[in-house]
């Protein structure tokens, strides 16, 4: 089964402006141009409560919210904040589909054994982005891309919700056709004028008539109504890395987080074994209580995706650091990726097998069906 996430950045460009000054806080703020024929790029949802949406005219927007606080739209940072999100995008899974600048598909099928259940994994996704930005998204997890996109909508702003594949059909049932993908107002009045008011009615319906009233497309909102949807995710960028990092409760020091990272390093082994990925480098991460911040790598003399590797690596680099306590965040990432190598002399295949034999007990029972000796503790 696959799991697909959706993920939307909430009222993005306002809520921007609202973390970058303060003093925007509680206010409706619109951004989008200002001129004479200024359109709303998005407003904040203190300014929804006035009827403002996006690609609303500013100046009805104005008439509608006369005390609001309207901004031009500042692209750069936007995008500056983008590519914040997307690294963390990346840090969950290498299969990344960007929708816009402020929402993206992710495939997390090769993910989920890590976590100990969805909500876990898309609460853990929310915390990342707003750990590095400062900003709340809402996320949909489903099995598909059509099912991840209504989900992530269904409870905004900051929302989690999870449709699993038994529920579907009760998530579908009272849906607005409007809602349907491709769905626009000729086509929604036409659906209504045949009876056809919510998904659900579209879903009972012979695949046939549909075809018949409305010819390609009444196979598209079958599929859909049904839910159904095969589209993959794309990745639109190259993967460059895979990483993985945490951030403590409390600042260790190096032995007490040891444990730490050596979840990490199997996290990242685990991820890359899934993606049948090898990674040529290994990076070490670590912040310390003060936020200073340093950054060790080591080139491996073959590719691998072991998890001892990986861990003895990123551990070798730690104990060459020129501080080795008060860690704040430690992180591990594995970069150089390529999907092929030739076997190292010294390595052994029983190890591949064992740690196949390990990922396959944790994808069926959960992650912690089966860990070293290492990764306890901490």
């Amino acid at each position: 089964m696959r799991v697909i996430a959706h993920v939307d950045m909430d009222a993005f460009f306002a809520s921007i402006e609202q973390r970058d000054n303060p003093r925007l806080k509680g206010k409706p703020v619109i951004v989008g141009g200002l001129g004479g024929r200024g359109v709303v790029s998005t407003c904040s949802y203190e300014a929804r409560k006035y009827g403002i949406h996006s690609a609303m005219p500013m100046s009805k927007a104005k008439k509608l919210c006369p005390q609001g606080v309207f901004l031009p739209s500042s692209m750069k940072r936007y995008h500056d904040v983008s590519r914040q999100i997307f690294s963390v995008f990346d840090s969950f899974t290498p299969i990344v589909e960007a929708a816009s600048v402020d929402e993206a598909y992710l495939d997390l099928t090769g993910t989920t054994h890590f976590y100990g259940s969805l909500a876990e994994l898309g609460g853990k996704l929310q915390a990342s982005i707003y750990l590095a930005v400062s900003l709340t998204a809402s996320v949909g997890i489903a099995p598909n891309k059509f099912l991840a996109k209504l989900a992530s909508e269904w409870h905004k702003p900051c929302g989690l919700t999870i449709v699993q594949p038994r529920a579907v059909d009760d998530f579908l049932r009272a849906l607005p056709v409007d809602k349907l993908w491709g769905v626009g107002p000729a086509t929604c009045e036409k659906l209504k004028a045949y009876g056809f008011a919510t998904a659900g009615d579209i879903a009972l319906a012979p695949p046939e008539k549909l075809a018949t009233l409305f010819g390609r497309q009444g196979k598209v909102l079958w599929e859909l109504a049904s839910g159904h949807d095969t589209r993959p995710v794309q990745a639109d960028r190259e993967v460059k890395s895979m990483g993985q990092e945490q951030t403590f409760p409390k600042d260790l020091s190096a032995p007490e987080a040891k444990a730490h990272l050596a979840r990490l390093a199997a996290k990242v082994g685990g991820r890359l074994r899934a993606e049948g990925l090898h990674a040529c480098t290994i990076t070490l991460k670590a912040r310390y209580g003060d936020f200073r911040t340093l950054t060790r790598s080591r080139t491996l003399s073959a590719p691998t995706q072991n998890d001892d590797l990986i861990f003895t690596t990123a551990w070798e680099l730690l104990e060459r650091l020129p501080i080795k306590s008060s860690f704040r965040l430690l992180g591990v990432t594995a970069s150089n990726l390529v999907t092929s190598r030739q076997l190292s002399l010294f390595e052994r295949p029983r190890q591949d097998k064992l740690l196949a034999a390990m990922d396959k007990l944790k994808e069926k029972y959960g992650a912690g069906v089966i860990v070293r000796g290492r990764e306890i503790g901490g």
